[in-house]
């Protein structure tokens, strides 16, 4: 075995594992890549085809519904028109019998939503999962706690950190795009469902809030109401000791639908727990963040996520620097790579622009239809993980020249054979919403690992090449 044993090359964005490709698209793993989410784009293109054919055909009935209005309207407004007509007696009782039952069961109506509905069940086996929206849900209460992202901030579309009286900008979308009512709640929902009423609490408060604003707005695409956020809401404080405020929610409940005997029964219990400990009525829920068990080094990680850019700089400490590196190999003679020095204990380098644009889609490319959810070995078996959000694919070096060149690149740069067995083949991730690999040890800790049945025995080394797709598009 050469120096070079376990030397594995991790592209960290995108592309071959041996495999049906058709496993990548499985439904209820959408979030987990964003070309996934990509993906998902096409479905919705036909749904909206189909539904502008569904608005162009209910047009055309409305008119016509307007036509039999008007023309009954004018009968009615016409005081003058004596019943004693046999043309308008005739005609009453015939519409009154036939035309108002037709208007009511109009087949046209039906036509027009059975063609809705067949147009989506062909296409419903390519739409995300329910456990899609759960998955984007954590990825969004992820990046709030990374972050320090203010929830009313991200509903109005904003990324923001609050802390105290300021106020930071972390990332400017190109065009705002905010959340709903409905959205906030399912999000806030996601939590709750999980006993997590840290992050349920703020969501749920945010879809309240704007649920009131729009009260009375009936909106079709809706699954919830002020009614259910408040109610969710309401258990929520409760659940987490604020009694006084799941009262409050709990009696603004009651406005809306006094007939709720369930509701009205926890009001008198939460009157008689603030009875009997009148304390409680000022009191605040002081909600501790759900513990991560696997991440004992959370605020460290979240800590460094949260000072990106922050490296000193040469006037700083002179003794980082840049230059351009060969490694005194002639391949890398007439095009060295620009390194940067950005830490010294531990070492660490950046060399920028390892591959170029077309270089990076072209990996892209290759791996895409090969992606399936990244897994962790667990003892004997490979198993996927809320704290490893992404896809990955193996590509051999096989599959195109250009993996061929990357592959002599790495091992002028690095020294290191790169080659099986010494190596493992180009791993390539792709991140989803919130995507993230919490830290580990790339090297196998365990003997049981399926790394040291292979003839590369465990890993020594990893390269990592990080390329931004969305920034080339």
């Amino acid at each position: 075995m050469g120096p070079a044993a376990g030397l594995v090359a991790l592209l960290a964005v995108l592309a071959l594992r041996a495999g049906d490709p058709s496993g990548a698209a499985a439904r209820g793993d959408t979030f987990s890549a964003l070309t996934s989410v990509a993906r998902a784009l096409a479905p919705e293109r036909r749904l909206l085809g189909l539904l502008r054919r569904y608005l162009r055909g209910e047009e055309a009935r409305l008119r016509d519904l307007t036509r039999f209005y008007d023309k009954v309207l004018s009968l009615h407004e016409d005081s003058a028109t004596p019943v004693s007509n046999p043309l308008l007696a005739f005609t009453l009782i015939k519409r009154l019998q036939s035309d108002w039952r037709n208007v009511v069961h109009s087949l046209e109506a039906s036509e027009n939503i059975r063609a809705l509905k067949d147009g989506y069940e062909k296409v419903e086996q390519d739409l995300p999962a329910f456990e899609d929206v759960e998955g984007a849900a954590r990825a969004l209460m992820r990046l709030q706690d990374v972050y320090m992202l203010n929830v009313k901030g991200l509903a109005r579309g904003v990324f923001q950190r609050v802390a105290g009286s300021a106020v930071t900008d972390l990332y400017s979308p190109r065009r705002l795009f905010s959340l709903t009512a409905d959205d906030c709640f399912q999000v806030g929902k996601v939590a709750y469902d999980m006993g997590d009423y840290y992050h349920a609490i703020p969501w749920l408060e945010e879809a309240v809030s704007l649920f009131r604003g729009s009260y009375g707005e009936w909106k079709t695409e809706d699954e919830a109401s002020l009614e259910d956020a408040l109610d969710h809401l309401a258990f929520a404080y409760f659940q987490a000791g604020n009694v006084s405020c799941a009262l409050s929610l709990s009696r603004e409940f009651l406005l809306y639908s006094p007939d709720n005997k369930r509701m009205a029964r926890n009001v008198l219990k939460y009157e008689k727990l603030l009875a009997e400990s009148p304390n409680q009525v000022v009191a605040e829920a002081v909600i501790q963040r759900p513990n991560v068990p696997h991440l004992q080094t959370r605020d460290t990680y979240e800590g460094l996520c949260q000072t990106l850019g922050s490296q000193p700089i040469h006037y700083q400490i002179p003794s980082l620097y840049c230059s351009y590196e060969t490694n005194s190999s002639p391949y890398l003679l007439l095009q060295p790579i620009r390194k940067e020095v950005i830490h010294l204990e531990p070492y660490v380098v950046l060399y920028h622009d390892f591959v170029s644009d077309m270089e990076a889609q072209k990996i892209r490319g290759l791996a895409e239809p090969w992606l399936q959810r990244s897994v962790v070995a667990s003892g004997e078996k490979q198993l996927p993980v809320e704290y490893r959000i992404s896809k990955s694919a193996w590509l051999k070096d096989t599959v195109d020249p250009l993996l061929v060149n990357l592959d002599h690149r790495i091992g002028a740069l690095t020294g290191l054979d790169v080659q099986p067995p010494y190596a493992e083949y180009l791993q390539v991730v792709n991140y989803g919403i919130g995507g993230h690999y919490e830290p580990h040890f790339d090297h196998a800790t365990s003997p049981t690992s399926p790394l040291y049945r292979m003839k590369s025995g465990n890993r020594v080394a990893t390269f990592m090449i990080y390329a931004n797709i969305d920034a080339m598009e």
